[in-house]
């Protein structure tokens, strides 16, 4: 089987997506191609995002937001929207699955760990699926 590739998809790729990427890289390293983006991309990563993501042990600092592309979502096995709506173009046959997360954008340190917890839940388990 050849590696899967997952694009994690949120509005502003600035938070959510951003740390399900940085999980996926780290817990998967190269058994799992990881791609992320958003449909109106930030200019920068969500600073309390990356902050959370430093207590767990992963740095996002020096990633950069991404614009959503349809090459993108042609290229993933798996497409994860993080709330993004219907921003995301469909492709048949490939897996979809909206993750509904609060957005961390303006959120309180605490409210940011624990969403970046519940992304890490969330992560270990398509890893789970995909490598079996």
């Amino acid at each position: 089987m050849t590696k899967p590739t997952v694009l994690f998809v949120c509005v502003h790729n600035a938070g959510r997506s951003q740390m399900a990427a940085g999980f996926l890289q780290s817990l998967a390293g190269d058994r799992i191609e990881v791609l992320s983006a958003g449909s109106e991309p930030k200019d920068q990563i969500n600073p309390v995002a990356v902050s959370a993501m430093a207590e767990a042990g992963i740095d996002i600092a020096n990633n950069t937001p991404k614009l959503l592309t349809v090459d993108a979502v042609k290229e993933s096995d798996v497409v994860i929207t993080m709330g993004c709506g219907d921003a995301c173009p469909i492709f048949p046959g490939k897996r979809y699955e909206d993750w509904e997360l609060d957005d961390p954008a303006g959120q309180d340190a605490a409210t940011v760990r624990r969403i970046r917890d519940d992304i890490r839940d969330r992560v270990e388990k398509l890893i789970d699926e995909l490598t079996a």
